[in-house]
């Protein structure tokens, strides 16, 4: 009876060793996204996603190692209930564009009210007045708690004529300007509050290994 359950136990571990040997091979195959979309046909049962790392935005110890990582490399973290593994699939630098605003908004003031309160808005900044504090005190969205701040943003982020706006406007840093969004009643007063920077991202393929 011992025998057999040494026996069994040993089995069990040869198993296992090469289940988990068969699925790092497996991924050690994914080296495109569209290596990944075969992977998970394979291996229906594993869990995982695409994420992507932004050097900007993820501030933590993950991102930083992930940055340090090369394309096709993996690596693994045994702190949660299953290991799970992060492989980098793409490392690129794109263009990010970073600029505050106040919005005003079409559906509850008349395009002459705007108007006279961009004025206003306008001859305050100009006299002085912090653009942050007169987007906490016009703007009618969410952004009036952050003075009006829209973070790092790229093409694809915000409505493209907000963004054609910015991106090919020739504008530099403190330049600030009006902007009409008429289709989506969406007025805009802006501030250039940085240049363009170039910032790393990395696709990476997160993915749990299968339990036993």
């Amino acid at each position: 009876m011992f025998k057999l359950l040494i026996t069994s136990a040993l089995f069990f571990t040869a198993t296992t060793v090469f289940a988990q040997k068969e699925f790092e091979q497996s991924l050690d195959s994914v080296q495109t996204l569209d290596d990944v979309n075969l992977f998970f046909k394979k291996n229906k049962k594993v869990k995982g996603k695409v994420i992507v790392f932004n050097e900007e935005k993820h501030k933590t110890q993950m991102a930083e190692d992930i940055f340090k990582m090369s394309i096709g490399s993996k690596k693994y973290f045994n702190d949660s209930p299953q290991k799970t593994y992060f492989k980098v699939i793409e490392k690129y630098e794109i263009p990010f564009y970073k600029v505050s605003c106040v919005y005003l908004d079409g559906k509850q003031k008349s395009e002459e009210d705007i108007n006279k309160l961009r004025k206003t808005i306008l001859s305050k900044y100009r006299n002085g007045t912090r653009f942050e504090d007169l987007a906490k005190m016009y703007s009618m969205d969410n952004t009036a708690r952050k003075g009006g701040d829209l973070g790092w943003f790229t093409t694809g982020d915000l409505h493209p004529d907000f963004e054609a706006a910015v991106i090919d406007g020739s504008y530099k840093v403190n330049d600030i300007f009006t902007l009409d969004i008429p289709e989506i009643e969406a007025y805009y007063v802006v501030l250039i509050t940085e240049p363009q920077k170039l910032i790393k991202e990395a696709k990476v393929l997160k993915v749990a290994e299968p339990r036993k």
